[in-house]
């Protein structure tokens, strides 16, 4: 991507297809030129360059002697609109034909197409916003929960901005400090303090761990949260997705191992996303394709938040207790595991009421359901729910979202171990001054302070076109 912010760019700034009225955007410093040139107002008066900003002006849109559509004209003036420069909304008919007339009409009058996310580009550029704000912009289009619209706005609002900004702050402060004594090596002069330097670094590692140890949250929200369904082979793991999924997904059938890879499917419950995957069945065999996705099973286990497993109602206690034992081990602390007690109609009341009181003396979460016929669904999506809310943010939160974000992050904290090492060997200031601000810079990178075109080439071109 190309960063020209010379040309007055141009772009249909709503969703494609048809609808009862769309936006054409224009930024640059010929944006009302050019959108005078085509646009005779309602009613004589001043032209559009002449016009206050945040005005609306209703008129047409005139291609030579043709009308091409009648239309409403917004004016933003420059610094104060969306991307820092003039800024033009054109809003017409939603015709298709319509849009694709004015866009060209347009481009012929000097407008160029603008590229994706090439407006929230000149926003940045323009200092409007800074990088973690602009990939907020995108996560708030893209989110699909209200836990994801959420985050992405406190971020849009400057969340993890305001944080950074207070940790590099310290850092400068302490880095001229450093410096400072440099221009008087000779006198033996320590104007940072030794003992602050080593707290604050301590206390800024602390701050970053809490930034990064958010990052599965974050991308959970963002991701879904990841839901495996695990179990011996023909206890209903596939049935049980169909069901949560509402359709018919994944191949139901009474021959063991069917299910050879994982199925995935992504389901909004109680303002969240959910990520559930249907594994193979856990047993020992000697099908070769089969053991491969037993083992792509427990590397989906590995990684959920939250594991189902399945068991047969219809087997004995024992048996039952010591599965679900067994594969408890296999978790680690952090993971969430729900115990259900499949086909319940196809065993005794109280065989499956001794069960669940077993397990749940165990401590498990256990909910008796019958995955086939539909029964207690209702209750495990409650209880999923619960989960899920237990495991997100509270409304202030700030949240690592981006995988760029956290990989500055483990880059500022490697630099400021490196900080704490040298004090400990008692380096000179010039050496710490080193990785102090790389451990600065590094953050800059998240907010956009430290950046190259690769990286603002690579955000961006994720963006939809017009935004």
């Amino acid at each position: 991507m190309t960063f020209d912010t010379t040309q007055t760019i141009v772009a249909i700034a709503t969703p494609p297809g048809m609808g009862a009225i769309a936006v054409l955007r224009l930024s640059g410093e010929r944006s009302l030129e050019i959108t005078s040139s085509v646009f005779r107002p309602a009613k004589k008066g001043k032209s559009l360059k002449e016009q206050k900003a945040y005005t609306i002006h209703y008129g047409s849109i005139i291609d030579g002697d043709r009308e091409v559509d009648q239309v409403l004209v917004s004016l933003f003036r420059a610094p104060h609109s969306y991307t820092g420069e003039d800024v033009v909304e054109i809003s017409c008919h939603g015709s298709t034909v319509i849009q694709q007339q004015l866009l060209e009409l347009l481009v012929r009058h000097g407008a160029r197409l603008a590229q994706p996310g090439e407006f929230t580009l000149r926003a940045f550029m323009n200092g409007k916003i800074d990088l973690s704000q602009a990939e907020a912009i995108a996560d708030l289009i893209a989110s699909t929960s209200e836990t994801a619209r959420r985050v992405a706005l406190n971020q849009m609002r400057g969340g993890i901005s305001n944080k950074l900004a207070v940790l590099r702050n310290e850092l400068l402060r302490f880095t001229a400090l450093v410096e400072l004594e440099l221009d008087f090596s000779e006198e033996d002069v320590e104007f940072a303090n030794r003992g602050e330097l080593e707290a604050l670094i301590n206390s800024i590692i602390s701050e970053i761990d809490k930034l990064s140890a958010s990052f599965s949250q974050g991308n959970a929200i963002k991701m879904g949260i990841p839901v495996t369904i695990a179990g011996k082979p023909n206890v209903g793991k596939s049935t049980l997705l169909n069901r949560l999924l509402n359709e018919e997904k994944a191949i139901v059938s009474e021959i063991a191992g069917t299910t050879r890879d994982a199925i995935e499917d992504t389901i909004h419950l109680g303002g969240i996303n959910f990520r559930f995957i249907d594994t193979a069945g856990l047993r020992q065999t000697t099908d070769t394709i089969e053991s491969i996705g037993i083992e792509r099973a427990f590397v989906k286990i590995e990684k959920a938040r939250i594991v189902l497993y399945l068991a047969d109602a219809q087997a004995n206690l024992d048996e039952i207790i010591s599965e679900v034992e067994d594969f408890a081990t296999k978790l680690s602390p952090s993971q969430n595991l729900i115990v259900l007690v499949n086909k319940e109609d196809k065993s005794t009341q109280a065989h499956v009421e001794e069960v669940l009181s077993e397990l749940t003396g165990k401590g498990f979460s256990a909910l008796a359901l019958s995955a086939k016929a539909g029964h207690n669904i209702e209750q495990l999506q409650q209880l999923l729910i619960a989960m899920g809310k237990a495991d997100m943010p509270e409304n202030e939160d700030v949240v690592v979202t981006s995988i760029r974000h956290y990989n500055a992050l483990q880059s500022a904290r490697a630099s400021l171990v490196q900080v704490l090492n040298g004090l400990q060997a008692n380096l000179s200031g010039d050496l710490l001054a080193i990785d102090i601000h790389q451990a600065i810079d590094y953050l800059g990178e998240i907010t956009g302070e430290i950046s190259n075109d690769e990286v603002l080439g690579f955000i961006f071109s994720k963006f939809c076109i017009g935004k």
